[in-house]
């Protein structure tokens, strides 16, 4: 008996007819996906009064994304819907994948005792959505308005007004400001007149849901060229309840309409299957159909309108980033914007939420552009220099990172105006960085929990090796940055020294964020870093530049290596992505001339017993 998930539908009637308001609304949210949602339940959270507009009568069904990630999962227990969420999930920590028949790469993500939650966890996007959905239907700052879709929109200094078709006709809507979160094919940005800019890669994805009570392990499973379906890429992921995620690339040659008939899809589902030599049954539950594409605006602030996920950026769907990346918006423009609707900041504050999320976009675009080059290659020296790799990494095992699908991780802020500088040399976790959620002992009692929840969701002030004095400073200069980000709390986590929150004998915590005694972390709401600071007097100037928008100084930081690679790594990565390259643009008649050319060049450089092992590595 399948346990598929379907969603909870609305009737219009059921809620409040939406009406015209003599004040503006204080915030509009475009889209009830998991990015509008979380939006609407920060600002609830922060006592800000919410509508969300969403012109469908239920939250999406289907899987569509799957993966959310441990930082994902830091950002729902800080909304105040994690503990449902992970009641639910089904955690998994790496992954195999077979050229053919053969094992090329069984990869796992990075996991520590320390760490407060696994790495990775799957559950259906529609599942994801109902258990926001509940928590804000609950919440009396929060009206829901289904089936209702924006028709107009006219914008002005101080407000926006919407034109809106509803069940109970068409209506108008003004309001101070409006999130459009309303997805990829977003009308927010239609309306608005903007365009996302960027790539598109060749490659037609199938995606099917299946129930299937199967006892392969929770793990991403890769085939490519797969002997049930030749020439194909299948991925398979478990998911919660026996349902099991499927998706296969079609070939260029292949007729997409014709492959996404259900008949077409049962077929090579069934292949697969049987060449798993599984026999037991399974329904088809849902199915879709993707392409990748690495696209955005140029800018995410527009006047009142804010955008943000899938209306602001798209990412390929290799390495898991849609979602995850669309959580951290969320959180992100949270504070931001209750900041500035609190009369606390600036409205310069809103343009580092844009220059720091189109930084995530781009951070997230590099890896994922890589991981969809090894997934859908799009021209010869791309699908040529695949193959090769697969090849090789069948008796080469140097080569299978190449085939690593650098799964999602926690993006950085190192060039937001927000981000103060550090001296150079300085070692550990930087200012702009994701402070990870690490497991504490409580100095008083001894019991276990993590700086997540002694942070809770405002900013934290993490010190480190106090003397008593210095610690009531401390205590004394946070609470001026409180009172100058109200309603925002502020909690002050001390590290060793006097009186110390977080017991830290071995100096793990310390040694982890390179913390020196004395110094100061400042962390922000949505988990990164914005300062390291010596003396608490200074949490005075961080107030200030916070609330303006700005940093002491503006500086050109490091782009992130936190998924680069290097070393010997480095080196085949720089061969594959320069040779493919080269292969495209040689003429067609000339690449094999260039091949050699370019092995006789490279093994006149290399000892006569390497170049003929490498020739019979290179050899079929």
């Amino acid at each position: 008996m399948s346990t598929y998930f379907h969603p909870k539908k609305y009737a219009a009637e059921d809620f409040a007819s939406l009406a015209p308001s003599a004040d503006a609304l204080p915030v509009v949210i475009v889209g009830a996906g998991p990015v509008g949602m979380g939006v609407a339940m920060g600002l609830a959270q922060r006592g800000i009064p919410v509508t969300i507009l969403e012109a469908a009568d239920q939250v999406s069904f289907g899987s569509r994304a799957i993966c959310v990630s441990r930082h994902s999962l830091e950002v729902a227990e800080r909304l105040g819907f994690g503990a449902e969420l992970e009641d639910i999930v089904l955690p998994w920590v790496g992954g195999r994948s077979y050229y053919r028949d053969q094992e090329v790469l069984h990869f796992r993500m990075a996991s520590a005792d320390h760490d407060a939650r696994g790495p990775m966890v799957n559950v259906s996007q529609s599942e994801f959505e109902q258990i926001m959905t509940d928590k804000l239907l609950a919440h009396p700052l929060v009206n829901f308005h289904w089936s209702s879709s924006i028709a107009g929109i006219a914008t002005g200094d101080d407000e926006v007004t919407l034109t809106v078709d509803t069940a109970f006709g068409t209506r108008e809507l003004r309001a101070a400001w409006v999130v459009a979160a309303d997805g990829g094919r977003s009308k927010m940005r239609e309306l608005s007149g903007i365009r996302l800019q960027g790539n598109s890669y060749e490659g037609n994805y199938v995606i099917a849901d299946i129930h299937w009570e199967s006892e392969l392990p929770a793990e991403r499973l890769v085939w490519f060229d797969a002997p049930s379906n030749p020439g194909s890429t299948i991925i398979m992921h478990r998911q919660p309840r026996d349902i099991w995620r499927i998706d296969y690339q079609l070939d260029a040659s292949d007729d997409p309409e014709a492959e996404t008939q259900e008949d077409r899809i049962r077929d090579r589902i069934t292949r697969h299957l049987e060449w798993l030599q599984s026999d037991i049954p399974w329904t088809l539950e849902w199915f879709g159909f993707y392409r990748a594409h690495a696209l955005a605006l140029e800018d995410f602030t527009h006047g009142r309108v804010l955008f943000a996920g899938d209306a602001a950026h798209l990412v390929p769907i290799f390495g898991v980033r849609g979602l995850n990346s669309g959580m951290e918006d969320a959180e992100t423009l949270v504070w931001q914007l209750a900041s500035v609707i609190n009369g606390a900041s600036d409205t310069a504050i809103l343009d580092a939420y844009s220059t720091e999320r189109r930084s995530a976009w781009q951070q997230n675009v590099d890896n994922a552009g890589k991981s969809t080059l090894i997934m859908s290659p799009g021209s010869h020296g791309h699908r040529t220099t695949r193959d090769a790799v697969l090849e090789l990494a069948t008796t080469r095992g140097e080569f299978a990172h190449l085939i690593n699908p650098r799964q999602s991780s926690a993006t950085h802020a190192h060039l937001s105006p927000l981000t103060w500088p550090t001296a150079p040399g300085t070692e550990g976790v930087l200012p702009g960085d994701p402070l990870e959620d690490r497991i504490v002992a409580v100095s008083a009692d001894g019991s276990e929990t993590s700086l997540n929840r002694l942070r809770g969701a405002g900013f934290g002030v993490l010190a480190f090796g106090l003397s008593a004095e210095l610690a009531s400073e401390l205590a004394a200069q946070a609470d001026v940055l409180a009172r100058a980000l109200a309603p925002e709390t502020v909690r002050v986590i001390t590290v060793g020294g006097a009186d110390a929150t977080v017991d830290d004998a071995s100096g793990d915590l310390a040694a982890a964020l390179g913390a020196r005694v004395g110094e100061i972390f400042v962390i922000r709401p949505d988990g990164l870093v914005l300062c390291r600071i010596s003396d608490p007097a200074q949490l005075g100037d961080v107030a200030k530049h916070l609330t303006a928008g700005t940093a002491p100084t503006h500086f050109d930081a490091a782009v992130s290596v936190t998924a680069a690679a290097v070393g010997d790594d480095a080196r085949r990565e720089h061969v594959w992505l320069a040779l493919s390259n080269a292969l495209d643009q040689a003429e067609p008649a000339d690449r094999e001339g260039m091949l050699v050319r370019l092995a006789m060049i490279l093994g006149s450089q290399a000892s006569t017993a390497d170049f003929d092992s490498a020739v019979g590595s290179a050899s079929r």
